[in-house]
């Protein structure tokens, strides 16, 4: 059974994790420009090294009651095609190694059209992880307004 190792985040309680190897970087979480007329989970943009990308709240797009920011808040930057987009999460503080093995699909009740990004429920022990591919979160619509920006 192969082994896939993901970045381990939190929204509020729950635990997610997204493939390390669409992660560009985790860094601290800085107050994005904002930009009018975004769709509503689009902060703002930053500036990483030169290059002006956008920075998505994945609790607005989630539809999760936003909270403060702490010292935990982190952005996580992944490679969108040949974009980079940064999402906003709570805490970003480890990466977990998980067997094939113990990944089960996403259950019916929430593999609707919508929730393509959910790949599937990674397992260890008692923890239940949230497995998403950030590459299906935006709609082509959105992946427009978000290129245009």
């Amino acid at each position: 059974m192969a082994e896939v190792q993901f970045v381990i985040f939190k929204l509020g309680k729950e635990e997610y994790g997204v493939n390390i190897m669409q992660v560009q970087e985790i860094g601290p979480y800085e107050e994005p420009v904002k930009v009018p007329n975004t769709p509503a989970f689009v902060e703002g943009v930053m500036n990483l090294r030169g290059n002006v990308i956008p920075v998505i709240s994945l609790k607005k797009r989630f539809n999760i009651p936003e909270q403060e920011l702490t010292d935990n808040t982190r952005t996580i930057v992944i490679n969108f095609g040949e974009k980079q987009i940064a999402f906003i999460v709570d805490d970003a503080s480890e990466v977990l190694t998980l067997n094939e093995a113990n990944i089960q699909e996403t259950p019916e009740i929430i593999a609707g059209v919508d929730r393509k990004y959910i790949t599937g429920i990674g397992k260890q022990g008692d923890r239940l992880l949230i497995i998403l591919d950030l590459n299906f979160l935006l709609n082509d619509q959105e992946q427009v307004q978000l290129a245009t920006m």
